[in-house]
């Protein structure tokens, strides 16, 4: 079939503001792009001082944009959450209408996290579109949903001609919640092209410091396991000296961290960096010898594929989406929120380094996440939508 016309609708995507929030749907889209024609809808939220209740614009930063038509919307900010939700609706159909009075009418409404599937079903079932919804949402797992976000899930998930969670046990929290819809498990992207491994990199001798690497918000909510991980490294400090972690991320936490840091008598071992661009990232797993995922919760973990793809041995938690990705062959698996058990992965993990396969791991990642073949995948849902609209009508 040729390429097709799909419509991106999300609330999560990165904006000049908020760069990183939502770069994972931004990659879907660029996957995609590669054997259909993408334009991406983002339903930005509140914008103060609008003349309008609602207004869309083009991005013009192609460094946002990254090749893809990419629009913006924005509500003006109301008094009353009762109100905001009727603008928003509007504001995504007006949106709508002004892509589609650009020239480009697509076949697939394809929304991202519930949130936009909600208004999602009502665009595609007003313009006879299929709709595709993927689900992201750690909420799901961590049974966060409260009456309305759940009465808005069930109703997006329930109605989209088929739903694509990015993991099996994403999947499983959905249907605890009692939805009952058509699946089908489509991961999350990695671009293989700025996560490798390096190809001159030389193993270390066993006297030399190797370099662990985490990367993840610093949020309050603690779920990116942080405070286990420094319980644990102070522990290792104690056994062994060969070894210093470097620290992505930034967020509210990270004065209560490094502090914690300091107190466990880490300040020489642990190095907070902060935000970093994901070319920065990816030059940092290229120096890395470990990446460590200590998560109470996670519904895929790209930072895990794209470590993989860099050809980095992981420890990670089993806490959702890690268990999908890490094989004997890959890395070590360990309960979440245990700091013994983080301690005692890292003492394996450090004492068999020399048995993975930096090879090995970035090919079996770049099979599985690689562009060109979740892009292939949802070409053929993208199809097989359309036929089975096309076969409906003809009955």
């Amino acid at each position: 079939m040729d390429r097709l016309r799909i419509l991106f609708l999300s609330t999560w995507y990165p904006s000049g503001e908020r760069p990183v929030v939502g770069a994972f749907v931004q990659e879907f889209a660029r996957a995609v792009q590669l054997y259909d024609d993408v334009v991406v809808l983002h339903s930005a939220g509140r914008k103060a001082k609008l003349q309008r209740l609602w207004q869309v614009e083009q991005e013009t930063d192609q460094g946002l944009s990254r090749g893809i038509p990419t629009y913006r919307i924005w509500h003006r900010t109301l008094l009353t959450p009762q109100t905001e939700v009727p603008i928003r609706l509007w504001a995504i159909l007006g949106g709508f209408q002004h892509i589609v009075a650009q020239g480009f009418s697509p076949h697939i409404i394809h929304a991202h996290v519930y949130t936009a599937g909600a208004p999602a079903v009502l665009l595609a079932r007003l313009h006879s579109k299929p709709l595709a919804i993927t689900e992201h949402s750690t909420a799901f797992p961590r049974k966060a949903l409260g009456h309305l976000r759940l009465w808005t899930a069930r109703f997006a998930l329930n109605h989209a001609d088929v739903v694509l969670p990015v993991s099996t046990s994403l999947q499983r929290a959905i249907e605890e919640y009692g939805i009952r819809t058509r699946f089908q498990v489509v991961p999350n992207v990695v671009d293989t092209g700025l996560f490798f491994p390096d190809p001159g990199r030389a193993a270390k001798t066993a006297d030399q410091t190797k370099r662990l690497l985490a990367v993840g918000l610093l949020d309050l909510t603690h779920k990116k396991g942080i405070p286990y991980l420094l319980t644990a490294l102070a522990r290792l400090q104690e056994r062994r000296a060969d070894w210093h972690l470097d620290l992505i991320g930034d967020g509210p936490a990270r004065p209560e961290y490094e502090q914690m840091a300091t107190s466990l008598g880490l300040a020489g071992k642990v190095t907070f960096h902060g935000l970093k661009s994901r070319e920065e990232v990816a030059d940092f797993m290229r120096r890395a010898d470990l990446f460590i995922v200590p998560s109470l919760f996670e519904t895929f973990s790209v930072v895990t594929a794209e470590a993989q793809a860099s050809g980095l041995p992981v420890l990670a938690t089993r806490c959702g989406g890690p268990e999908e990705l890490v094989t004997d062959e890959s890395g070590t698996l360990i309960r979440a929120g245990d700091a013994d058990a983080l301690y005692e992965g890292l003492c394996h993990m450090l004492d068999n380094l020399s048995r993975y396969s930096s090879n090995d791991i970035a090919r079996g990642a770049e099979q599985r996440f690689s562009g060109e073949n979740v892009g292939a995948r949802l070409h053929e849902i993208y199809c097989s939508l359309l036929r089975e609209e096309t076969g409906g009508r003809s009955q």
